[in-house]
């Protein structure tokens, strides 16, 4: 298959290509992961998030475009001035890829093959998809739960939405700008953003290597990420995040109301307090759900003519 014989000659003679690089005090590994990724795309830029060690002159050393931040400013709004400053240049590929040594840049082929052959705006590398990595067990587990959450919450689908081995036709690159207090929810973001712009999206088999242990708390980075898609679904989806709530909501104030009749029925007297309370259940839910279709018609509204005002 193409996904698996694409070269570096093939890549050159049909779009160039640049990897981003978001590193935040990664000197010990940024600069063999510079060395490795160089052999696969056309140019890498290394998103310096105010790194306080040697990452930004080890990374120039190695090769590498710099963009500085003076202070550190999170992955979203790094990843932002990396995008930002590739579209400046011709129209490109786009691979976005970790400083910490844990993606192999030998999969940079692979992942750009869709996007080559036209098959895929965005391509994920995934760990779950048959192919084996060394992954802890609570790794494992709490990427399945903030899968299902991103998934269900996006209306996109993927085995893996929290990988950052990721790469971009120049079409995605042009629409994907993060939230600069997304934090470490953008995967999850860019998944909505897929929806939204109506990207195609495809996903190939990669390895990883966890050499380090995890920086953050594991608990609190879960929480960061849950609480991000709950921001994500209120602004990119108000219909669901409205309705869905409202009409459950509706549906219990119904069952209260109908075992409220059942029981005047039964022993003619009435429940006035359940009545009530059937009551506001259902004035809540039906509130609730044309809240979320105003606040779905507004952004459509202003999504189409966004989108009106994009030059072509």
């Amino acid at each position: 298959m193409r996904q698996n014989t694409l070269t570096q000659t093939d890549i050159e003679q049909t779009q160039p290509s640049v990897a981003v690089i978001a590193a935040y005090n990664e000197d010990r590994f940024i600069g063999s992961v510079i060395h490795k990724t160089r052999q696969f795309v056309d140019q890498v830029v290394v998103v310096d998030d105010g790194s306080t060690d040697q990452t930004a002159w080890i990374a120039e050393q190695a090769g590498a475009v710099v963009l500085r931040h003076e202070r550190n400013q999170g992955k979203a709004q790094a990843l932002n001035t990396g995008l930002g400053h590739v579209r400046t240049l011709r129209s490109c590929a786009v691979v976005l890829l970790d400083g910490d040594g844990q993606h192999d840049p030998a999969a940079i082929p692979a992942l750009l093959a869709p996007i080559i052959d036209g098959a895929a705006d965005v391509v994920v590398g995934s760990r779950f998809l048959g192919v084996p990595s060394q992954i802890p067990r609570w790794r494992i587990f709490g990427q399945r739960v903030l899968t299902v959450a991103t998934n269900i919450a996006s209306g996109t689908a993927l085995s893996d939405s929290q990988s950052g081995f990721r790469a971009l036709s120049p079409r995605a690159a042009k629409h994907l700008t993060f939230r600069p207090e997304g934090g470490f929810s953008i995967e999850s973001e860019m998944q909505f953003l897929v929806h939204q712009h109506g990207l195609k999206v495809q996903e190939v088999p990669v390895v990883v290597t966890y050499q380090e242990p995890a920086k953050r708390n594991p608990v609190g980075h879960g929480m960061q990420v849950i609480n991000g898609i709950i921001a994500l679904v209120s602004q990119h989806r108000p219909l669901f995040f409205f309705g869905v709530p409202g009409m459950l909501t509706f549906i219990a104030g119904l069952i209260i109301g109908i075992i409220v009749v059942e029981r005047y029925n039964t022993y003619m007297q009435l429940a006035v307090g359940y009545a009530l309370i059937s009551v506001l259940l259902c004035l809540i839910g039906i509130q609730t759900v044309f809240t979320g279709v105003i606040l779905h018609t507004i952004r459509a509204f202003l999504t189409d003519h966004h989108a009106a005002q994009e030059p072509e």
